[in-house]
């Protein structure tokens, strides 16, 4: 019989954001650099006959997830892996898919497993055949955890996150069709709820209509930006961070109320993921602003606040993309 070591729930170890990939001095041992997907953070504890699927905050995710949790009791030895959940649609990870998985139960989670399977992108073992690692160097863990996948004990849908101390590979990672690296020292020890890594997500600029805006319309606190879609409606794709004072006293000088028939008047929208509603001020939709943004994108719209850069007076609207909300 397997000793128990390890029990749900374990905070996992966490990152700090870095705008770019840092020296190799940055963290103990050295750097090794994981290609990080863009889905839910997992801690798998798996036994014979036993499995739970933790989430980040210590939620229980395996009734949500039962093709990821049907193939734990498998597993002929204890093992506690550190990942991420995602879902694959249409050649890349949908954000959107797999927000949708993680709501269902019973039935419902059932059929979607069938329908649009997960991933546990593994990226580190806490626990092997009754042994803690949480001690061992990141170097240790990494390489106890490819032999898991080289000697067949474990295969899909678990897989082994790409890693790599070459930094122009991990810079190829951070093109936008990616869109961000994890970095570990090799001689780090796993610290759960501590920020002991780094991440660093690619970031690139992208244009959008003020179409209302947070706060006052003189001095706006935040910009919700829009872009018409093929059938002429102007849908929100990004919600920018609170702008600095400049700023706000730069937009806000070129803006105005909108008037009657505004196309987002009565209409709601969400501040984000799991949030409530926004409380908000159409204005005129004339006015084009640059903003830094990541890669994730959901339905047409950045998932996280962006970054204003400037004014665009140079652009007017219809040299803005349309969106296309029916994709990712």
């Amino acid at each position: 019989m397997w000793a128990v070591v390890l029990l749900p729930p374990i905070e996992p170890m966490l990152a700090e954001a870095w705008p770019v990939l840092p020296p190799a001095r940055a963290l103990p041992g050295g750097l090794v650099m994981e290609q990080k997907p863009d889905g839910y953070r997992a801690l798998l504890f798996a036994r014979p006959g036993h499995v739970f699927l933790q989430s980040r905050n210590g939620a229980d995710l395996t009734p949500s997830f039962p093709d990821v949790a049907a193939a734990a009791p498998a597993l002929d030895r204890p093992v506690v892996l550190d990942g991420e959940l995602v879902v694959v649609q249409g050649g890349r990870l949908h954000f959107g898919v797999l927000q949708a998985r993680a709501r269902r139960r019973g039935r419902g989670a059932a059929m979607a497993a069938v329908e649009r399977p997960a991933h546990l992108i593994v990226f580190d073992v806490l626990e092997a055949s009754g042994v803690a690692l949480l001690d061992r160097p990141y170097r240790e863990r990494r390489s106890l955890l490819e032999n898991l996948f080289a000697d067949g004990f474990l295969v899909a849908p678990f897989s082994l996150c790409p890693a790599t101390t070459d930094r122009a590979v991990a810079g190829g990672w951070l093109d936008p069709a990616w869109g961000a690296a994890g970095v570990k020292g090799r001689a780090q020890t796993y610290r759960p709820g501590r920020r002991g890594w780094i991440k660093v997500r690619a970031r690139f600029t992208q244009e959008g209509l003020v179409g209302a805006v947070t706060g006052g319309v003189r001095e706006p606190s935040a910009l919700l930006l829009g872009r018409y879609d093929r059938a002429g409606r102007l849908r929100l794709v990004a919600l920018t961070a609170p702008l600095p004072a400049a700023a706000r006293r730069e937009v806000g000088a070129l803006l105005a109320p909108a008037e009657a028939g505004h196309p987002w008047r009565g209409v709601r929208f969400t501040a984000g993921w799991g949030r409530g509603d926004l409380d908000f001020i159409p204005v005129q939709s004339e006015l084009v602003a640059e903003f830094v943004a990541d890669t994730a994108v959901d339905a047409g719209r950045w998932r996280r606040p962006v970054r204003f850069v400037r004014v665009r007076d140079d652009l007017d609207v219809d040299a803005l993309p349309l969106v296309d909300p029916g994709r990712p």
